[in-house]
């Protein structure tokens, strides 16, 4: 019997299969910004551990040595010692100076399940926080086009990745983890696919103690489809769930620490360690705006001024107008999210590290997005942006204090 052959289809190469495929928008752009911006981050650390001189006392606790400059810029500095540290030795609160059960769990969770295949619990870190800051540009991406437009997607996922403290998420820091959560369960709760964010939403209160205001976001999610879908599209109250069980990370956490421990609260008691308690944010502003005792002059001239608390006063100050312009628009679940996501950290006594938790409130983002529209704004937000960046990373990777 004759078979005949199509020669047209025998002839086709790999290549020729690959052109024909078409990958979606919401696919290549965030996962190009993504490359860009890392590609970026990792030439300025690079370039910039020779060229800079060091911090002339950088803490030793944080520190690990390594031939690999951008392993070392990456994988140790400052916190990224503890995660390291959870994964190698497991957490210790007593007897200890600072006590490392006030990181939660869930980032040095995924580093202990693949540091088998990688050998190291530094690269484990390294592969997780750049595999969920990429997850994040994608579902940002989805969120944004779905409810907004791609325009308004673009804009917005490039704006989340030139953040001036963007850089955290390519280091062993759980900001992008905690940013691919919480999106993720917006996203699917904004769809009307409320199982699918029950895991995200919990993850999100395993990652840190401010995941907790997740719960407010998606409960005022369900509050607005109700009052203003279709009867037959309203979510059902089983969907309430979602946000009832977001604080099982939470509890969850607190469940071990009260077990090995005896103190379930030992993640708050430990961050005393750092000088964070709770404090009215009125308080701290206070303490900030105290006049010193040469004069706010002198103090200027002579520099004197402690630039690090007004530079993380002006990124809380930015964000809270953020939140409350979110707010007056009547986006009650984004508004909900960006305040408390302001004033929960502004209450623990402390301005430190204020800019770098500003980064993971999402919806501020969007909102900045929005605005972009007007090429002015593009301008101003990326003109500020990619500077500061470009600083706060050359800074970081010399061991000088950023957040």
């Amino acid at each position: 019997m004759d078979v005949k052959l199509d020669s047209s289809s025998s002839s086709e190469t790999v290549f020729d299969r690959l052109s024909n495929i078409t990958v979606p928008r919401w696919m290549w752009l965030p996962t190009l910004v993504f490359v860009a911006t890392r590609l970026g981050i990792l030439l300025v650390a690079y370039l910039a551990v020779p060229l800079l001189l060091e911090a002339t006392s950088p803490p030793p606790y944080h520190l690990r040595g390594t031939e690999n400059i951008l392993l070392d810029v990456f994988a140790s500095r400052w916190d990224t010692g503890f995660y390291i540290s959870i994964v190698e030795e497991g957490y210790k609160f007593r007897g200890v100076p600072l006590p490392s059960v006030a990181f939660f769990p869930l980032l040095p969770l995924l580093m202990a399940v693949i540091t088998p295949l990688t050998g190291d619990a530094a690269v484990s870190g390294i592969i997780i926080s750049n595999l969920a800051l990429w997850g994040t540009a994608v579902f940002f991406y989805r969120l944004v086009a779905e409810n907004h437009s791609a325009k308004v997607a673009d804009r917005a996922v490039w704006y989340l990745l030139i953040f001036p403290l963007a850089f955290y998420g390519s280091a062993i820091y759980t900001e992008s983890l905690f940013l691919l959560v919480t999106i993720a369960a917006y996203y699917y709760a904004r769809r009307g696919q409320w199982r699918y964010s029950v895991p995200f939403a919990v993850a999100a209160t395993l990652c840190r103690l401010v995941g907790i205001i997740i719960v407010p976001m998606l409960l005022l999610e369900w509050w607005r489809q109700w009052r203003t879908y279709q009867v037959e599209e309203r979510p059902s109250f089983w969907a309430l769930l979602v946000p009832a069980t977001a604080p099982l990370g939470l509890v969850s956490y607190m469940a071990y620490l009260w077990y090995v421990f005896d103190d379930a609260f030992a993640f708050a008691n430990a961050s005393a360690a750092w000088g964070r308690v709770p404090q009215s944010p009125f308080e701290t502003v206070g303490n900030l705006l105290q006049r010193p005792s040469v004069g706010w002059l002198q103090t200027f001239i002579t520099g004197q001024i402690h630039f690090d608390n007004w530079i993380d006063f002006t990124f809380v100050t930015v964000f809270l107008i953020l939140g409350i312009v979110l707010l007056y628009k009547g986006r009650y679940a984004e508004a909900a999210f960006v305040l408390l996501g302001v004033v929960i950290p502004f209450s623990s006594g402390l301005l430190m590290s204020q800019r770098r938790y500003m980064w993971v409130l999402f919806p501020a983002f969007i909102l900045l997005a929005e605005w972009g529209e007007h090429p002015w704004v593009d301008k101003v937000v990326t003109a500020v942006s990619l500077p500061l960046l470009a600083l706060f990373t050359a800074l970081y990777a010399n061991g000088y204090w950023v957040a």
